[in-house]
């Protein structure tokens, strides 16, 4: 089977060994790069999409319409980069979602008596996110970002570390991440049990999000879960088992989204 990696950097780790895996059992990978301006006229018999320019994503599109699988699709990649669209679902689900309000700039945030967490609507690669306590740090996000659009989030301590969970397909990863607004250098990943209420979580935000390659965080409050982020097909960098679960996916999944193009065809 030929199996393409939809990404501009072919050599990250988890694509790397999970392409070695794949090779190893006879299957062809090929790199399509986001920037190329039209799909193969000969395209692979599945796709990776490890990237979120619209490129990539028109790409995808192209793919998809032609019939060949992609994953995670196309929709379900852009759905994510937009955080008030996901904050909307979660709570549609009836997840534990962190309360997220929604504001077209910085400049629609003046009045406010606790630390909020500020992010960019649209998660990009370098975008706003930051925890404002006080009007000064406000008063510096408002010069530096004035007509970005931002969702705000009460900010919550938790423990200090963020659970970080990633899926492919039905199998779940996770490790204890120090919170991104704790002070440099930054603690490395620490390992972490899956309590099964939280794996079951992950697993129903990819089934809500019709993702199946993707990361949940979550925050750890009064002893439950508070997710604070959904992303398609995170890095997972260092997790023993991904490669093999990635790989045992593509297989699987290139199988059942050509079962279901033939049905939709006949």
């Amino acid at each position: 089977m030929r199996i393409g990696l939809l990404t501009g950097d072919p050599n990250h780790p988890l694509l790397t060994e999970t392409a070695a895996l794949l090779s190893a059992d006879g299957h062809r990978i090929e790199h399509l790069a986001p920037d190329t301006p039209a799909p193969p006229s000969d395209p692979a018999d599945i796709y990776l999409l490890k990237a979120r320019t619209p490129g990539a994503l028109a790409l995808a599109r192209a793919l998809e319409n032609a019939g060949v699988p992609v994953l995670n699709s196309a929709a379900a990649t852009e759905f994510c980069q937009d955080r008030a669209f996901m904050a909307e679902r979660a709570v549609q689900a009836g997840f534990p979602f962190a309360h997220t309000g929604v504001l077209p700039d910085p400049g629609h945030l003046d009045d406010f008596d606790h630390p909020l967490v500020i992010k960019s609507r649209h998660s990009r690669r370098g975008d706003l996110v930051t925890r404002v306590a006080d009007p000064a740090e406000l008063a510096a996000v408002q010069r530096l970002w004035p007509e970005e659009p931002i969702v705000v989030q009460d900010f919550t301590p938790g423990t200090g570390w963020d659970h970080k969970l990633w899926v492919i397909g039905d199998q779940v990863f996770a490790a204890l991440r120090q919170s991104e607004f704790a002070p440099e250098p930054r603690l490395p990943d620490r390992h972490s049990s899956i309590p099964h209420p939280w794996a079951d979580l992950a697993l129903a935000v990819g089934e809500a999000f019709e993702l199946e390659v993707y990361g949940v965080d979550m925050l750890e409050v009064a002893g439950s879960p508070v997710i604070i982020d959904v992303n398609a097909f995170p890095g997972m960098r260092g997790r023993s088992g991904a490669p093999r679960a990635l790989a045992e996916r593509v297989l699987t999944f290139r199988s059942v989204e050509t079962n279901r193009f033939a049905c939709v065809a006949s």
